[in-house]
């Protein structure tokens, strides 16, 4: 039997050569575990631009201050539009009041880059809220800007929403359909102080305006209800 005394005694005796043991012994266990991938992985921490905006499972509403979104055009808009058009997806958004006319892209992403590409391209309908036909509110959110330069027009598609009247019509257009509502109630509001809600009887639409994208400034909204569909 081995005394524990002496063996202390030996190890001293050779530390350099038990360290130089100790450290290979390390490095190889080291590398094994590393080889076959049993290391423990710290938790990655999850940037704002990864998370969703918001979870239709635990949800019936939409805070205006969770949907503000940063401005980030260097990846592809093609990637987030939804794979294939149907007929209750809104496609053009159109304010006669206003002269208006403005593409609407139906991303499936809530990523906040996704949705933030897709305004690059026109209005979006918020991928939660409701599709054409259906109860519940469809929700658009769009840029609007009064610089005197603006290269890219959509970040100018809602201007003006802040004047619209009740009794204006908004027309949503499908595929084949028109969808026309009728303004019931324009305000402005600051982001953290308003919910939309996505669910409910009835058939709405809510259009909202980001000043600057990423910050709570105050938004213009305009809420409407459906009074009458006709085919294109």
């Amino acid at each position: 039997m081995i005394n524990f005394n002496q063996l202390i005694d030996q190890i001293i005796v050779r530390k350099g050569a038990f360290l130089l043991t100790f450290f290979i012994v390390f490095t190889f266990s080291y590398g094994l575990l590393f080889a076959i991938d049993f290391l423990p992985e710290a938790p990655s921490a999850t940037s704002d631009s990864e998370k969703s905006v918001i979870s239709a499972s635990s949800s019936n509403s939409i805070n205006l201050e969770s949907v503000t979104i940063e401005n980030n055009p260097s990846e592809p808009i093609n990637s987030i539009l939804a794979t294939e058009t149907v007929n209750e997806l809104p496609l053009i958004l159109k304010i006669p009041s206003l002269n208006r006319e403005v593409t609407i892209l139906n991303p499936t992403s809530r990523s906040i880059n996704d949705l933030d590409n897709a305004l690059l391209a026109g209005v979006v309908r918020h991928p939660d809220s409701a599709v054409l036909g259906q109860e519940g509110n469809l929700f658009i959110l769009g840029h609007s800007s009064y610089l005197p330069k603006v290269f890219n027009k959509n970040f100018q598609a809602l201007n003006g929403i802040q004047n619209l009247k009740w009794g204006d019509i908004i027309t949503l257009e499908s595929a084949d359909t028109v969808y026309t509502y009728q303004v019931k109630k324009v305000y402005q509001a600051k982001a953290e102080n308003v919910t939309v809600p996505i669910a409910g009887a009835g058939k709405h639409l809510t259009l909202a305006t980001c000043n600057s994208f990423g910050s709570k400034d105050d938004r213009y909204m305009v809420e409407a209800d459906l009074v009458g569909t006709a085919t294109i």
